[in-house]
């Protein structure tokens, strides 16, 4: 390759991937000095210097000149010798394409960088690329690639799992991510696995983030100020809970999130693949927002301790298991959606009085129970939860109370 053939090249090479043609020159007479200096066996340090109009190549040997300096033992000044060998421009294009490659993936990264880490908590719209059993890779638009991590994290636990368990993706799958990290190439932290094949945006499905920024796509009243989303608490691919207030004292919050025939909270559920959301109204009391968390079940009374900030909410019977959830889990998420350690009992274990909606009394006291609930009463006046005996008023453990 000739002299000007290659100048031509690379200008043209920095106008394809958008990089500095002057910064491409000076990557490439740094790593070309290096090679020189090996391929000529050269006794001291190589410099090497392009032409920017003819793109002629002169390689120079810098020998030190004078005496080292006696603590450091390095020279101050050198005297550049001419070692330019005949067939410069041979050597140079055998050696440019991997140092350009190089310099090229180098500067892309880079350019991605300065354009995305201040995009980070931003949503971004992507193609699916490829999938691993480790990694989705997802095209953001031409050029630009980001990493949808979804490692083992028993076997890798340096590394990141941001995809939901329930989710798989195919080819060309359209997704919404949130971006999460843009790796700085420049930066002297400590490489991931594979850092330099890997792309340098990091996205995410299972952030918390991620529903704020949809519901701000879907709900006008979030993103103009009007409904704030106080508190996310999220279980990826199964269910959340946010708490939303209004600024406007006639706009309900809920409402609003919910939409019209719950139009558009099912466009986020959608997006989720069916996660369920559940969107309760934040309140400044901890007591009513605690039992706002909790929906769907209704709450009865719910006991605050500032001091410990525990909260114990008294439930009725029926509306126990609601409380709690599969597995703990309406408990779990409204504890971390409000910040409140919350404790639930029934009313019966907490010695709350039965309802009597459905009890009639007739003017001797005795009761006529649809249900066939012991007519026991104690002191206290918590009712025997028992079942009576047929055609008695009273259950096995209370059966003296009838002769008396």
């Amino acid at each position: 390759m000739a002299s000007s053939e290659l100048i031509e090249a690379l200008q043209a090479l920095a106008h394809e991937k958008k990089i500095d043609e002057f910064y491409l020159i000076e990557r490439l007479e740094a790593s070309l000095a290096k090679s020189y200096q090996h391929i000529l066996d050269l006794e001291w340090d190589a410099r090497v210097t392009i032409e920017r109009s003819s793109g002629r190549i002169y390689v120079y040997e810098l020998v030190p000149v004078g005496k080292p300096d006696p603590e450091t033992g390095e020279y101050a000044e050198f005297e550049e010798r001419d070692v330019t060998p005949e067939d410069v421009s041979r050597i140079a294009a055998q050696n440019a394409k991997s140092v350009i490659a190089a310099i090229v993936r180098e500067a892309g990264r880079q350019s991605i960088y300065e354009e995305f880490y201040s995009r980070v908590g931003d949503l971004v719209t992507g193609t699916v690329l490829q999938g691993t059993a480790d990694f989705t890779i997802i095209k953001i638009r031409d050029g630009v690639e980001a990493e949808l991590p979804h490692y083992d994290t028993k076997r890798f636990p340096n590394e990141r799992a941001e995809r939901p368990a329930s989710e798989h993706y195919r080819h060309n799958q359209r997704l919404k991510t949130l971006i999460i990290e843009v790796r700085d190439p420049s930066s002297d932290a400590p490489k991931t696995r594979g850092d330099q094949a890997r792309p340098p945006i990091v996205v995410s499905r299972t952030h918390p983030d991620l529903i704020r920024r949809l519901f701000e796509i879907e709900v006008p009243e979030i993103y103009d100020g009007m409904v704030e989303i106080k508190s996310i608490a999220r279980e990826p691919g199964a269910r959340s809970k946010i708490a939303v207030t209004s600024r406007e004292a006639n706009l309900d919050p809920v409402g609003a999130c919910v939409g019209p025939k719950g139009s558009r909270v099912r466009m986020v559920v959608e997006e989720l693949r069916n996660e369920r959301v559940d969107v309760i109204q934040w309140n400044e009391d901890p007591s009513v927002y605690v039992s706002n968390a909790l929906s769907p079940a209704k709450v009865t009374r719910v006991n605050i301790d500032e001091e410990n900030h525990y909260a114990t909410v008294i439930v009725p019977d029926d509306q126990l298991s609601l409380a709690i959830g599969k597995e703990g889990q309406n408990a779990r998420l409204a504890a971390r959606l409000t910040g409140w350690h919350i404790d639930i009992k029934s009313a019966s274990f907490a010695g709350e009085p039965l309802a009597l909606d459905n009890m009639l009394i007739d003017e001797e006291g005795a009761s006529e129970d649809e249900s066939g609930l012991c007519a026991y009463v104690t002191e206290d006046g918590v009712h025997c939860r028992n079942h009576a005996r047929p055609t008695k008023r009273y259950c096995g453990v209370h059966a003296d109370h009838e002769e008396a």
